[in-house]
C-alpha cells in the first residue's frame, strides 16, 4: 500500500506542477489543488507508526491506537487548502473580469 501512496503522490506533484507552470491562469489554479492533494495524501502516507496500517484506522497492529495528531493536521491541511483555492480562483476571477484574459503573458499592467 505504502508504494500506491508514493507513486500517486509523485505524479500528483508532478502534475501540479506541470499545471502550476502553464500560462493559463485556471489551470496554473488546478495545479495549486492538485499541490494540496498531493501534500495531503502525503501526511496520510506518513502517518502511520509501523507502515503496515494507515493512519486512518482505529487500531494498528500491535493493538496501539493510531495517532490522533495525523488526523487532526490532515484535517487542517484539507480546511486551509480549500480556503486558499478558494482565494486563488477568486484572484482568478477577478483578474479576468479586469483583463478579460486568463493567459498570464497578456496580463501586463501587473508590473510594478
Amino acid at each position: 500500500m505504502s508504494i500506491l501512496f508514493a507513486v500517486a503522490t509523485g505524479i500528483m506533484f508532478g502534475l501540479g506542477i506541470f499545471q502550476l507552470l502553464r500560462r493559463d491562469l485556471v489551470k496554473a489554479a488546478m495545479g495549486f489543488y492538485t499541490l494540496f492533494t498531493a501534500v495531503n495524501l502525503f501526511m496520510l502516507a506518513a502517518g502511520a507508526f509501523d507502515g503496515e496500517v494507515p493512519a486512518y484506522t482505529d487500531q494498528l497492529a500491535n493493538g496501539q491506537p493510531s495517532d490522533p495528531v495525523v488526523q487532526g493536521l490532515l484535517l487542517t491541511a484539507i480546511v486551509i487548502s480549500l480556503g486558499s483555492y478558494c482565494l486563488i480562483l477568486g484572484l482568478v476571477n477577478v483578474s479576468a473580469n479586469r483583463f478579460e484574459s486568463v493567459d498570464s503573458h497578456e496580463v501586463d499592467q501587473l508590473k510594478g
